[in-house]
């Protein structure tokens, strides 16, 4: 696999993927994490008891931040700190905020540990992408494989990304939630050591860019971007309810306003960063902006599998387990057991939509559990006797399992019209993965119709069809953009604007949190997959009508 590729390859592959497996690891739980009702007796076992609104808004917050500080990681790297020691100091501060995680409840160290997390990522997450795409420029041999090599790079990610959620299911259901956070934990220890361990091999590409006249020390860069981001921060949180009233919101809660106002300082410096350029870097950095703008809806739409996607698995979907796979999936703890043993749970109406309170917390109602909630109470267990079902954080692997099953199949596709001189360019295959992203919505709401609004379980079959199709335009899209943003960023500017994709990302990532605490607000769960396939066909469009202008600056610059 990694013949015909750099010897660094195999280290940033191996880092990667361990660091994708903490990483998703806490994606596939967390939401599960902040709803499942507290366990006083036992805190360890039980969750924070969150209603669902206020969970996907603190997950949305939490993605939208974790690719935000990737603006302040790049800038460090290339201009003060290399690629190599950033990627070492975000794997150390990450492995301490997942294994932060592990102490039971909402109080300061669940938040401390969630800091280290966003600010360990900012500088591990764009460095270890730019430095694949440095270890390809650096010699000419390499330069033809290099979108070959973004893909085996994001086959590494796919990989952690399959296999933690079986370890999180093991080790939520035999042992507690603790134990799933620490096993995210060790795996971003694991990838530091493995870096730490091959570095000698990605040496060559990693390297402090030099700067040009004219070019602004980074603390100014920060003091200017950074300080008005605080100030736009506090404008979203206070001054709308001030200006509008002690309620009002601009994007539903005050935590959305105060993100998404802390991001248009941020947005400004890389529309000031175009401004300022002169010659082939404008139209370089300005050939990427736009690119920047729409993949936002990707991100917004693709994101919701931790939220929206992983409500519907848990509530929604039949996870029934049959015996004869329930009797070898207890032997390695990858079964959820229920039963109808009356409890305190949050109460639901006839959809499975959890009622609230006045201030806005989940009433609980002696039950049986939630699971029970629209399933025929023929197919309900006798009381007290155990039902088995799929672990919910299971679902999470099917994208990833994808991801590595399509893989092949997606650079043979290129490959193949390659020889034929019909390769579509990069901004085309990403204007194609977002069209296929738009199918993929269709799916769900084909699965709300079927299953009546909610009011039946629905076939698993349903997630994974969306996954299969989503799959596609990620492959279409996400490496190819990191390959993209490697290829037509300016050489002194690859990790700024690396940065620049990963702020795209956590902006779409907030609107995901958005979107999906909107699941329940329609009178038909099908109104929020509808909004995501007009979202996305758009943004296809839209990057369709950019492709002759990018294909253009490439040839110029890129494909001389």
């Amino acid at each position: 696999m990694f013949k015909k590729h750099p010897r660094g390859l195999p280290v940033l592959f191996f880092t990667e993927m361990w660091e994708r497996f903490g990483f998703y690891l806490l994606l596939g739980i967390f939401v599960l994490y902040m709803t499942d009702p507290a366990d006083p007796k036992v805190p360890a076992m039980g969750g924070l008891g969150m209603s669902d609104r206020d969970a996907s808004d603190i997950f949305g917050t939490y993605l939208a931040l974790v690719y935000l500080t990737p603006f302040v990681g790049g800038l460090l790297a290339d201009r003060v700190l290399g690629y190599g020691r950033a990627i070492i100091m975000g794997g150390i501060l990450m492995g301490l905020g997942y294994c932060g995680l592990a102490i039971p409840g909402s109080g300061a160290s669940f938040w401390i540990s969630l800091l280290l997390i966003i600010l360990g990522n900012g500088l591990f997450k764009p460095n270890i992408s730019a430095l694949v795409g440095n270890l390809y420029d650096k010699q000419e041999r390499f330069r033809p494989y290099k979108e070959a090599g973004f893909n085996i790079f994001y086959m590494g990610i796919n990989i952690g990304a399959f296999v933690c959620n079986f370890v999180a299911a093991v080790a939520r259901n035999k042992i507690g939630w603790w134990a799933a956070f620490m096993s995210a934990g060790i795996g971003m220890f694991l990838g530091v050591l493995w870096f730490m361990a091959g570095r000698k091999h990605v040496a060559e590409g990693d390297e402090i860019k030099p700067t040009k006249p004219g070019d602004e020390p980074v603390a100014r860069i920060l003091g200017k971007v950074l300080g008005p981001a605080a100030a736009f921060a506090l404008l979203g949180w206070f001054g709308v309810p001030a200006i509008l009233g002690a309620k009002a919101t601009v994007f539903g809660s005050h935590s959305n306003d105060a993100f998404l106002f802390a991001c248009i300082p941020v947005v400004w410096f890389y529309v000031s960063l175009w401004r300022r350029a002169e010659g082939e870097d404008r139209e370089r950095v300005g050939a990427l902006l736009p690119i920047f703008g729409v993949v936002v809806v990707f991100w917004a739409v693709f994101h919701q599998n931790g939220s929206a996607l992983t409500v519907w698995a848990d509530r929604f979907t039949d996870r029934d387990m049959p015996a004869s796979v329930a009797s070898a999936a207890k032997t390695f703890d990858l079964v959820e057991e229920v039963d109808t043993t009356p409890r305190m749970v949050p109460k639901t109406d006839a959809h499975g939509v959890r009622e609230l309170d006045a201030a806005g917390k989940p009433i609980e109602v002696e039950g049986p559990h939630p699971y029970f909630n629209n399933l025929p109470k023929e197919q309900w267990p006798p009381p007290e006797v155990k039902k088995p079902l799929f672990s919910t954080e299971l679902f999470q692997s099917i994208n990833a399992f994808f991801v590595v099953l399509l893989t092949p199949v997606v650079v043979a596709v290129w490959a193949w019209t390659a020889r034929r001189n019909k390769e579509p360019s990069t901004p085309g295959k990403i204007s194609i993965g977002l069209f296929v992203t738009a199918l993929s919505t269709l799916v769900m709401v084909a699965a709300t119709y079927a299953t009546h609004n909610g009011l039946e379980k629905a076939s698993w079959l349903w997630l994974c069809g969306t996954y299969a199709v989503i799959t596609v335009g990620e492959l279409c899209l996400s490496p190819m953009g990191l390959s993209l943003v490697s290829k037509l960023s300016p050489p002194r500017l690859t990790a700024v604007m690396m940065g620049g994709w990963f702020l795209s990302t956590s902006i779409g990532n907030k609107l995901s949190g958005i979107l999906s605490g909107l699941l329940d607000a329609f009178e038909h769960k099908s109104g929020i997959f509808f909004i995501n396939f007009a979202g996305a066909l758009a943004a296809s469009l839209a990057i369709a009508a950019m492709v002759p202008r990018m294909r253009g600056v490439m040839k110029r610059y890129v494909d001389k």
